[in-house]
């Protein structure tokens, strides 16, 4: 077991015992925040004829879902540490409920994008960074185990959902499908009640704050110390750390990922349209998702328990950056495939693509900001995030509409995500290396000043023995 990240929380993380009730939890709120967005796609074609408009404009939907759950992370991130997980969560599945069942009365298409897209939005930035911060709480040598566990629910989520709206649709078509999913998605209340926070007092309290930096986390241990003093800090720093923007991890994880979701969700949202541009029937299709989300729910957790390991964790870095580049030659190649056949053999191999990043994805943010500034981290991301992650799936449905062929949507997704993976491999290499130079600078300035203080009191000590004699 490799030796744990710092987390600056003031206290030992259990590591177990109510933790793996809260990773159940997560598992069920992640799941339906990253599967929800995705499993509507089953309808589009449906209800693209049925209102009559454009590949692009029927990708909106899911679009301006994921952008509203990315652009309200900072809202969740004050919430959550104001209150806590628990009843943000609760408040999300209650939001993201009403927001499917009004959406189930929609006349027009821009029904939809307010009901399901802002309102269902909002209910899923309530329920995705609370599940995530929480895990932090509890687990500290476990962690990438536990994050891995908990980031199963999407593929999970979504080989179940899946199947089971195409069901919803033929029985009661997309008007009573939203308004029994409007139901189902109230579960995510029942997971958020599981969401008790950490009992501080029942679990050891370090023996010393250690000034360690594991990964990327940048050195200046003594500066976090200060600005986590809420006397020192303004009433918005209490709740967002705008000093991560001269955070040099933070920053190199930032301008990679507003690259990399220009062509994260646009691959899985036009799956399902994709094999049925080809002929291929709509089970068939949607059949796609579900082999899609089973080799994701395969990878997941084992991405998880193969980062926890002390080969991968100490570079977990070049992991993510490995991932990233991974999805890019998956998409690449996946106009070359042909037939059916060829998208099931595309649905595998993506599925252990994004399973991977997206096990690591929040994890490896963790490791380069610590646990106790990552609630604010995560929100700083994805409100900036929100732009490419909007933009994505229009664009690329744009390039459908103009080419009249899904494959340069496709190439365009995969280079959106090969150059970013480099930049990964790239920067990280050179911020290891800083990080390296800055501990032992660190450790030499330490011994100095040890050396100093003893020479000062061997300096004391020969003065009071010469005033004795």
């Amino acid at each position: 077991m490799p030796p744990p990240a710092t987390t600056n929380l003031g206290y030992t993380p259990p590591d177990g015992g109510w933790g793996w009730a809260v990773v159940l939890a997560s598992f069920i709120s992640i799941g339906f925040s990253y599967a929800f967005p995705k499993s509507l796609t089953v309808y589009f074609k449906e209800i693209q004829e049925y209102f009559g408009v454009s590949y692009s404009e029927i990708a909106w939907v899911s679009s301006v879902m994921l952008a509203t759950m990315y652009a309200a992370g900072p809202i969740s991130s004050v919430l959550v540490n104001r209150y806590g997980s628990r009843p943000v969560v609760m408040v999300g599945g209650l939001i993201l409920g009403v927001g499917m069942i009004l959406a189930s009365l929609g006349t027009s298409i821009i029904h939809l994008y307010l009901c399901v897209g802002i309102i269902g939005g909002f209910g899923l930035a309530f329920n995705l960074q609370p599940a995530l911060t929480i895990i932090g709480t509890y687990f500290q040598a476990k962690r990438p185990l536990a994050n891995g566990l908990a980031m199963t629910g999407s593929p999970v989520v979504l080989f179940t959902l899946a199947p089971l709206n195409q069901f919803l649709f033929d029985s009661f078509g997309w008007r009573g499908s939203f308004l029994i999913l409007g139901a189902i998605v109230l579960n995510c209340c029942v997971a958020g009640s599981l969401m008790r926070p950490v009992n501080k007092m029942a679990v050891p309290k370090p023996k010393a704050e250690p000034a360690e930096v594991n990964g990327a986390e940048d050195a200046a241990a003594e500066a976090l110390r200060t600005e986590d003093n809420p006397k020192s800090q303004s009433c918005v720093h209490r709740f967002i750390d705008f000093s991560l923007f001269k955070h040099r991890g933070f920053l190199i994880y930032l301008v990679g990922n507003v690259v990399m979701f220009f062509g994260f969700f646009a691959p899985v949202v036009f799956l399902a349209p994709y094999a049925k541009h080809q002929g291929i029937d709509e089970y068939s299709a949607a059949f796609l998702l579900s082999i899609f989300a089973l080799a994701d729910m395969f990878i997941r957790p084992a991405t998880g328990f193969i980062g926890n390991t002390k080969w991968i964790r100490p570079k977990i870095q070049y992991f993510f950056a490995f991932a990233v580049s991974y999805n890019g030659v998956c998409h690449l190649l996946c106009p070359l495939l042909p037939g059916y056949a060829g998208l099931v053999v595309y649905a595998v191999f993506f599925g252990f693509a994004f399973g991977m990043l997206s096990a690591l994805l929040f994890e490896t943010l963790m490791d380069l900001v610590g646990a106790k500034r990552f609630s604010t981290a995560v929100g700083l991301c994805t409100i900036i995030e929100c732009g490419p992650v909007l933009l994505g799936p229009p664009m690329s449905g744009a390039l459908v509409d103009i080419f009249g062929d899904y494959k340069y949507m496709y190439y365009t997704c995969g280079v959106f995500m090969l150059v970013p993976g480099l930049f990964f491999f790239i920067m990280h290499y050179y911020n290891y290396r800083k990080v390296e130079e800055e501990k032992h600078r660190a450790a030499v300035e330490m011994r100095t000043a040890e050396d100093r203080v003893h020479l000062n009191i061997d300096q004391k000590d020969k003065s009071e023995d010469v005033m004795e004699k």
